[in-house]
């Protein structure tokens, strides 16, 4: 099996997802106040378990395509773990639903904001790391996922500094800012980084250019067998 595979099944599943979640978006948009109200509002509704399933396949996405860079020997080990606890956060935003924090605390909502916040933070750094443009090889996929990630992480310090604010003025975090709208600038981001780094993953050239141990090219490892 050819190594960039698993980059391209990444690619579908994650697109399902995304797809999954516009949809939802999109179909409550009279509903539910985009500029207010969170993407994971909609797992509290009837079709909770759509989104649930449309974040899960972005999760699963998103192993696979860390996979394939893993693999590919691209993502080093610090990168392989960030992407891995997006995928985890993910997944536990997905099993663990938003809760009504005006009613009382709750241990599902505890985790649903947990695995949020970490997915939202390990996503940015995992792609500042992986598609870091003064490595040796470079792509046009690459340079755009480093540029979305860089998106991502002035996202998530704007969100931090507005934090900081509402909490020197004892108005609560949410409440200083469109958080819904903020949530869906963030989660762009980091969906188009993601998406990048899938294709560059994917790319079928990409071990012929540097090598199928990640070393220099030279005349051995082109005309080498690739599996």
């Amino acid at each position: 099996m050819r190594v960039h595979q698993p980059a391209r099944w990444g690619l579908g599943v994650a697109g399902a997802g995304i797809a999954v979640i516009l949809g939802l978006d999109l179909a409550s948009f009279d509903e539910m106040d985009p500029f207010r109200r969170t993407i994971s509002q909609h797992g509290l509704g009837p079709d909770g378990w759509i989104f649930a399933l449309g974040v899960g396949l972005l999760a699963v996405g998103s192993v696979a395509i860390g996979v394939s860079l893993a693999r590919k020997r691209l993502a080093g080990v610090f990168g392989t773990i960030a992407l891995m606890g997006w995928s985890a956060g993910l997944l536990a935003a997905a099993w663990f639903e938003k809760h009504d924090w005006s009613v009382g605390p709750s241990l599902s909502g505890s985790i649903h904001r947990v695995g949020s916040f970490v997915a939202f933070l390990c996503l940015p750094l995992a792609v500042v790391i992986i598609a870091r443009p003064w490595r040796r090889e470079r792509s046009r996929a690459m340079l755009v996922a480093f540029g979305f990630g860089i998106c991502s992480v002035l996202w998530v310090a704007g969100i931090g500094t507005m934090m900081l604010v509402g909490a020197a003025e004892g108005l609560p975090w949410y409440r200083v800012m469109p958080l819904g709208l903020v949530e869906r600038g963030l989660a762009v981001s980091e969906v188009a980084a993601l998406l990048a780094l899938g294709v560059w993953a994917a790319a079928r050239d990409h071990s012929l250019r540097s090598g199928a141990g990640g070393g220099p090219v030279t005349a051995a490892n082109l005309t080498a067998p690739h599996v």
